[in-house]
């Protein structure tokens, strides 16, 4: 099969588009024929400098397609139906093999490119905002990044449940493109002021939350915005700043420090029910999924090469 694969870890241009063996499917598993791949954040960093769990490595973790093969174990999947898959490697390649555990069965008539990236942003998403960060209805939500997929899904998802949402993205042009997904307050953080902006958008008491999936300094301001015994989740450092958080920023507020990752709640009947939902929001129109751009999975470097110039709004897409 064709596959963006590298060699060692780096710059988007490691990147290389060549043949690799096809995968094994085990008993647990189904083989899927790719059709969309949502580039995550997560696959920028690995790539960057992430495990390689194998040479030529293929990076990615998530994915849509049609499945063409089950194993023997699978009972509740079957050869034709389209679904949308998470991994820990593997989805830039025309084809992956994962266990059906973590497979969500497209509902009929729903978009293969938005649905391939929904399960890592929008379920985050959730659990940032609720299972982690108790948001209520009411409440003042402030989402850093909010211009990429995990931001624009908790806009979203905040707006729904009641909260004002106030949301940073690296420039006015892209806040504008985002205004209509339910942002109440749009701030550019690139501006040095943009803590006061959130203390003056609030009266000066401060957000109830926080969800910060940039890190570093922006976590920094993160805290500093929060009101008292406020509550912040960083997920991830898209920032790719290394400054160390000085824990100490919390205790004069009695703030809240949680820290989410997905992958480790995925398997659950929670997350798995949470996810299904929400792949039928988008299906329904209930919820929407921002597709910035598409490249053909040869082009993968350049892809890459787009997001990490921080010009995409949404997501960015890669087609076999």
């Amino acid at each position: 099969m064709k596959a963006a694969v590298y060699y060692s870890t780096g710059d988007p241009s490691v990147l290389i588009y060549e043949d690799v063996p096809d995968p094994t499917v085990g008993a647990d598993d189904v083989l899927i024929s790719v059709e969309a791949i949502s580039i995550e954040g997560g696959d920028t960093l690995n790539r960057l400098g992430g495990v390689m769990a194998s040479v030529p490595h293929v990076v990615g973790y998530q994915c849509a397609g049609t499945i063409i093969q089950v194993g023997e174990n699978v009972t509740n999947r079957h050869e034709g139906q389209r679904v949308v898959a998470t991994m820990m490697w593997g989805s830039h390649a025309a084809l992956v093999a994962v266990p059906a555990i973590i497979t969500w069965v497209l509902p009929a008539g729903a978009d293969v490119i938005e649905s391939a990236c929904i399960p890592v942003a929008f379920g985050t998403a959730h659990d940032c905002l609720f299972e982690f960060g108790f948001l209520k209805a009411g409440e003042t939500v402030l989402i850093q990044a909010a211009a990429g997929g995990l931001g624009l899904a908790a806009v979203q998802l905040a707006n729904r449940a009641g909260a004002t949402v106030i949301a940073t993205a690296s420039s006015d042009a892209r806040l504008e493109k985002i205004a209509s997904y339910g942002i109440d307050h749009g701030i550019n953080y690139s501006n040095d002021d943009w803590v006061h902006q959130v203390r003056a958008i609030t009266g000066g008491a401060g957000v109830d939350l926080v969800v910060d999936s940039v890190g570093g300094s922006v976590l920094r301001g993160s805290i500093g915005s929060l009101r008292y015994r406020g509550r912040a989740i960083t997920v991830g450092s898209a920032g790719r700043d290394p400054q160390p958080f000085d824990l100490s920023l919390l205790g004069a507020g009695n703030h809240s420090l949680t820290g989410v990752f997905l992958g480790a709640e995925i398997i659950s009947p929670r997350v798995q029910a949470m996810i299904a939902g929400l792949i039928e929001d988008v299906a329904s129109g209930e919820l929407r999924v921002l597709v910035d751009s598409t490249f053909a999975l040869s082009e993968a470097a350049a892809a890459h090469s787009y997001i990490e110039s921080r010009q995409a709004t949404g997501r960015v897409v890669l087609i076999p």
